[in-house]
């Protein structure tokens, strides 16, 4: 098995996997440019003896058959955000760009778990498929890699795996659940249009901060007063911009709206209710053209199979032991599902504790978002390692190490 020889795996390779994540810490890129990000997992798979290549501009996949068996497929997002660190790490990121929400993690925990199958390859059976995406941030990486032939480049996938560290889950833990674990969420541009004039003259306008206004205040009654109170939303206005002087009245105004939802019916629910009130408030006001309405950055729900994550649950709890526990639904979302979900097949995805202090521990996306290198580089590599043998080891029980 390949459990029984991972604590010496992990020790003997701890500070060159240190020094690996320390420079894709140093080194991030945005959604769709990580080509030094993408040229470096590239070369880690081949000097390892990994069957590796790009799949479009900067994904990558590596692969390694191993006699007859289940194939398993792993996840890793591999881009940055354009948010300029400030974690005090001595490794830190400089510039206005930083890996603020840990995928550097998973990247160096899938190049590691890749490494430990390919040098155990006398341990197990099947095929291991490592999927390095880009672009996650935007939602638009796993699509992009669908459409630049994904399908055809992989043998289907008996199961695709993937996890995100987070300062929710204690660090060095692991946790996972079925159902949803991760929200579907949406972003929109909404544009309203008004008429024009000096500020001395209201009466000769339609004014669309007033029409803005008004559309903020009743898009706050969505969640509270048409979504059950044992159902879960979000509707975020984040950002209205309008106007360009004090004694100038504006001819438009700009929204930039966010949903999150657990439920496909209440998100289908909430995004006609936003139309309906922004076209609503717009005839109130007189508005002299029809809102125009852009959605973008699109994340599917992440509902875990409940079979597979069974599966994978008992491999956590017989291996981490009291660091195996439930995760409770996060409300971030991702484009992890839109691969499984085109393939048809089942999917599990579990959070990686990133933070020994949860107390003092950032939220994703924060400029001191930098998990401690231990004991989160080790979890991670253990966690895909674990869960994978629960389908390569298939028969075996993986040994408890805690």
């Amino acid at each position: 098995m390949v459990l029984h020889a991972l604590s010496a795996d992990l020790a003997a390779t701890r500070s060159a996997r240190e020094e690996l994540y320390r420079w894709f810490h140093q080194h991030p890129e945005l959604s769709g440019r990580e080509e030094a990000t993408s040229e470096r997992i590239l070369r880690v798979l081949i000097d390892a003896g990994v069957k590796a290549r790009r799949v479009g501009p900067t994904g990558v996949v590596g692969l390694i058959a191993n006699g007859p068996g289940p194939v398993v497929a792993v996840r890793a997002d591999i881009d940055a955000l354009p948010v300029a660190e400030a974690s005090g790490k001595d490794y830190s990121a400089t510039g206005p760009v930083s890996h603020a929400c840990g995928h550097d993690v998973h990247i160096s925990s899938l190049l590691a778990a890749c490494e430990v199958f390919q040098r155990r390859r006398e341990a197990w059976s099947g095929t291991f498929v490592a999927v390095f995406q880009p672009a996650e941030e935007t939602a638009s990486g796993a699509r992009q890699m669908l459409a630049d032939g994904l399908a055809d480049l992989i043998p289907r996938p008996d199961v695709y795996l993937g996890q995100h560290v987070l300062g929710t889950v204690p660090g060095g833990h692991v946790g996972t659940a079925a159902g949803p674990v991760l929200s579907a969420g949406a972003s929109l541009k909404v544009t309203v249009h008004g008429r024009g004039s000096h500020g001395s003259m209201p009466e000769k306008s339609v004014d669309p901060v007033v029409l803005a206004a008004s559309i903020v205040m009743r898009l706050q009654t969505v969640v509270a007063r048409e979504v059950l109170p044992s159902a879960t939303a979000v509707l975020t206005v984040g950002a209205l911009h309008v106007g360009t002087r004090s004694n100038v009245i504006a001819d438009r105004a700009e929204l930039l709206l966010n949903t999150r939802a657990y439920d496909r019916d209440v998100e289908k629910h909430v995004h006609a209710a936003i139309e309906r009130i922004v076209r609503a408030e717009c005839l109130a006001a007189a508005s002299p053209r029809e809102p125009e309405f852009e959605w973008y950055d699109e994340y599917p729900l992440t509902s875990n199979d409940a079979a597979t994550t069974r599966r994978v649950r008992e491999a956590f709890d017989n291996y981490f032991g009291p660091r195996s526990g439930d995760l409770p639904p996060v409300a971030a979302s991702e484009d992890f599902s839109v691969i499984p979900d085109a393939l048809g097949v089942p999917y599990c995805y579990w959070g990686l504790g990133g933070f020994v202090d949860m107390a003092a521990a950032p939220g994703n996306h924060n400029p001191a978002f930098a998990p401690d290198l231990q004991p989160t580089l080790d979890a991670g590599v253990e966690a895909i390692v674990v869960a994978a043998s629960a389908w390569l080891d298939a028969g075996a029980t993986p040994p408890a190490h805690w």
